[in-house]
């Protein structure tokens, strides 16, 4: 994301600026997931370096697939300070353990396509050296 204005960005620029929709960011603030946004003198929402910065946080965990209950109960303690540190840690490392399963799972279905495409290019099936694989 690029640098921000200090004055911080409007809830579209906001929108355009991470590809969330303004109706996901209100949803997110209310949540609890973001915020809260700090408001103009006209009450209408600034988004700020700080809530800018935590919302690359929240789309990095969304992206790799963890639940927004579980984003909401890392916030919550990341907003209780260094005293919730190891509960934090806890939910990152468990995240890790399953991204780390998931991208096993994804390694092992990319050597079954490429395997298809293989054989399908005239390469013989694994376990079948010489072999031409029959249509």
């Amino acid at each position: 994301m690029a640098v921000v204005d200090t004055d911080g960005l409007s809830i579209t620029e906001a929108a355009l600026h991470t590809g969330l929709t303004a109706d996901t960011l209100r949803y997110y603030e209310r949540i609890g997931l973001i915020g809260p946004v700090p408001r103009d003198g006209d009450g209408r929402r600034r988004y700020d370096r700080d809530a800018l910065h935590w919302l690359e946080t929240v789309l990095v965990l969304r992206d790799t697939g963890m639940p927004v209950r579980e984003m909401v109960r890392y916030t919550r303690l990341a907003r209780q300070g260094e005293a919730t540190a190891e509960e934090r840690r806890r939910i990152m490392v468990e995240h890790l353990d399953r991204l780390r399963v998931q991208e096993e799972c994804v390694a092992k279905a990319r050597r079954f396509v490429q395997t298809k495409i293989d054989v399908d290019d005239g390469a013989p099936p694994p376990g079948e050296p010489g072999e031409r694989a029959r249509p």
